[in-house]
This record gives C-alpha cells, sequence and structure tokens, in this order.
C-alpha cells in the first residue's frame, strides 16, 4: 500500500502532536524536520531558569519517537516549493512530501531597541535559561552581592511566572554563597497600562497585588528606549542593572514572510477553515491567524486537528471545519499561587497553582504515556545547579 508522505516542519507542541497522531496510521509515512533534538515544554521554562531540573522543560525526541515509525532529519527549513512540493534545508538537503504541515513557531523580537540583543537575556529557549542561570551565579561569586535591580521587561505571562519565583531563587542561592541577606531589587516593566493586558482586568489586578506583596516594583506604561553593558532606559530615566531578562516581544518566524505567504496585520499566516495556506499546506500553532494562536493548548489542538482531518480524507470523507476552542488560562505568580481564567471563572492563590500542576501533567499526557508522563511531571521537584557551591548545598 502506497503511504501519503507527510512532512512535518517543527517540533514543537504543534507538529509533536500531529506526528504522534499520524505515526500511528499505517497510512501515513512521517518525517519531522527540526533543527532542535528535545521537544521543549515551555510552560516550566521559568522553573528551569531559576534552578529547576533541564529534565521537567524538555523532552528529547529519541524518547518521545522510540519505537515509532517517524522518521527525524535535524535541519533548518530554509524554502519551500510548493508547486514541486520539495523543502530545502540549510543543511543542503532537499525533502520531498506530498502533504506538509508548518509549525515553525516564533522568535524574539526586540522592536529595534538598540543594545536588547547584545545585553538583554532570555527564558525562551532551555539555552537562554541556562545562560540566565549561569550570569546570575557568576556574578554573586564574582561580585559577593546580588544585582542592583534585576529587570524583566514585559508583563504576560512569562513575565510574570518568572517574577514571581526570582525573589525566592535569589535568597536561597545567596545564602549558599554566604551573602547576607540583602534587599533584593526585581523590577518588572510593561508597556501597556497594567499587568497581562490581554486579559481581563479584574484577572490582571489580583496578579497585579500577589507580584506587590513578593516586593515586586512595577513600571507600568513604560517603554524600554535603549540598554547599555551598564543600565536600562526606560521612558527617558535610567535604570542601572546588568540583568535585564527581555520577556516582551515575539514575531512570526521569517520563514513565512521569506517565502511569500500571506500574512496577516498581526503577522500571522492567513489560512482557511482547515488551517491551510494552501492546498496540502497546513500551518499551525503560533504560526496561523487563528483567535488563540500563541496559547500551547491551541497549538495541541490545531495538531491534533489537522491529523485527523487527514486521516479523514484518506477514510474518503470530507474535512472538518476547525473549531476555535478558548484555552483556560493559567499563570504563576509565586510559590504556590497561581491565576486561572476560564470565561468567568477566577480561581486565585493555592487552589490555582494546584490545578496548574494538574495542568502540566496532563500536558506531559499529550506526548507520553500516563507512566512516562507522571515521571517527567515529578521532576517539577527536583533542583539542577551547575554552580558548584549551590550543588553541593543541594545534596546536604
Amino acid at each position: 500500500m502506497k503511504k501519503e508522505k507527510v512532512l512535518i516542519v517543527g517540533a514543537g507542541f504543534a507538529g509533536i502532536k500531529a506526528a504522534l497522531e499520524l505515526c500511528q496510521d499505517s497510512r501515513f509515512d512521517v518525517t519531522v524536520l527540526s533543527d532542535q533534538e528535545e521537544f521543549r515544554y515551555y510552560p516550566t521554562l521559568y522553573h528551569a531558569a531559576t534552578g529547576g531540573l533541564r529534565a521537567n522543560a524538555t523532552i528529547p525526541l529519541s524518547t518521545l519517537f522510540k519505537d515509532l515509525p517517524i522518521t527525524f532529519v535535524k535541519d533548518s527549513a530554509l524554502s519551500l516549493d510548493t508547486k514541486a512540493k520539495i523543502v530545502k534545508t540549510t543543511g543542503q538537503q532537499s525533502i520531498t512530501y506530498e502533504t506538509i504541515i508548518l509549525a515553525l513557531g516564533v522568535v524574539t523580537n526586540y522592536f529595534g531597541i538598540p543594545g536588547l540583543q547584545e545585553y538583554a537575556y532570555g527564558i525562551k529557549s532551555i539555552e537562554e535559561a541556562e545562560r540566565f542561570k549561569a550570569h546570575i551565579h557568576k556574578q554573586l561569586i564574582d561580585e559577593h552581592h546580588p544585582d542592583m535591580h534585576y529587570v524583566i521587561v514585559g508583563a504576560g505571562p512569562t513575565g510574570i511566572e518568572l517574577a514571581g519565583v526570582l525573589p525566592s531563587y535569589l535568597r536561597r542561592i545567596m545564602e549558599n554563597h554566604g551573602i547576607a541577606n540583602k534587599n533584593i531589587h526585581i523590577d518588572l516593566i510593561e508597556a501597556a497600562p497594567r499587568l497581562l493586558p490581554r486579559l481581563p482586568q479584574d484577572a490582571s489586578r489580583m496578579v497585579e497585588r500577589q507580584l506587590k506583596r513578593l516586593g515586586i516594583k512595577l513600571y507600568l506604561g513604560k517603554t524600554v528606549q535603549a540598554e547599555t553593558a551598564d543600565e536600562l532606559l526606560v521612558s527617558g530615566k535610567p535604570i542601572r542593572s546588568h540583568t535585564v531578562i527581555w520577556t516582551a516581544g515575539v514575531t512570526n518566524h521569517p520563514f513565512f514572510k521569506d517565502n511569500g505567504f500571506v500574512l496577516t496585520k498581526r503577522g500571522k499566516v492567513a489560512v482557511d477553515t482547515y488551517l491551510q495556506a494552501e492546498d496540502n499546506v497546513f500551518v499551525l500553532g503560533d504560526n496561523a491567524n487563528t483567535p488563540y494562536s500563541g496559547m500551547a493548548q491551541t497549538a495541541i489542538l490545531d495538531g491534533d486537528f489537522v491529523a485527523h482531518n487527514l486521516k479523514r480524507r484518506a477514510d474518503g470523507k470530507e474535512f472538518k471545519s476547525y473549531l476555535a476552542i478558548k484555552p483556560v488560562t493559567v499563570i504563576p505568580a509565586g510559590e504556590k499561587w497561581a491565576a486561572v481564567i476560564w470565561n468567568k471563572l477566577r480561581i486565585y492563590g493555592w487552589l490555582g497553582w494546584a490545578l496548574r500542576s494538574a495542568a502540566d501533567l496532563k500536558g506531559f499526557h499529550d506526548y507520553e504515556s500516563w507512566t512516562k508522563a507522571t515521571r517527567q511531571w515529578l521532576t517539577e521537584y527536583g533542583t539542577e545547579e551547575n554552580c558548584t557551591v549551590c550543588a553541593a548545598a543541594a545534596i546536604q
């Protein structure tokens, strides 16, 4: 029996979900193309950046694909010829397909602000998280005191999550390094007039109240203008800092602009009711212009939706139309505290945190068996430090 060749570009939430669903059907020949050898579980990257286990935020693709009929190609997509149905890669490979699924994720956007790309830290990948963590420890070893200001730019979910855990993490590693308890100054800067500008105002107020309880200083309605090695210029005023973490902006992957896709004003790819940019070219997750694009749950839904539609077509049935589902938003803001927003429902505090923890378990199970997902979920309670001082303290 001839198999349909499906090429999936991208190893994020949407791409991996589609691959795992399609590989179970012998009518499909599934290939995954990605420059990453790990699946990144983005909701816990902030945890990895503050002393948590790397394993809590990543799963090797070799583990996910073990004993499954999935071909993995480590490379980056460069160009797409939809007529010839060929993808060319930066490694000078040519990969043919019959159906292609594009789920490349987003890239950091510095909005052309001088100095940010050179001096700011990020936590959008495990490599960025580890670089940030290494900087904090080196600073304590070299200078034997914390930074004057730890500045987080961007009060979306990632910025809020990091701001919530950073105070306790800094206090813990200062104690490990024998540094006397000093006041830690953590600033959170947001260009919008409130935190979490895409969420309801009442939720923003509750999260703001929680961050203030943690001692976070908020700069709302303020814009970053430049960064140097020693300071950040914010709305005309300098903030002295050697630790600026940029969580404020992302933009669609340049692959789509470079290959002539139709983009909306939001920079997302225009897709039809089946998530196609054109026949047999599906665009998923953060890349697609759908109502809740940018959310992990949306990406998972997209991958599952397209995989099942391809199975329907193989059965001789028509595609079903895409139905956007509003995801539940869960935002941690400190140890054992989270905000849950689902339509009109609001849950704050410890119960919110428990629901977030349960959501992570379910999130891992979207890709692994319950046994493996549970093991992955339990890594939340471990610590991992490359700093020898902190590693030794964790053993004691």
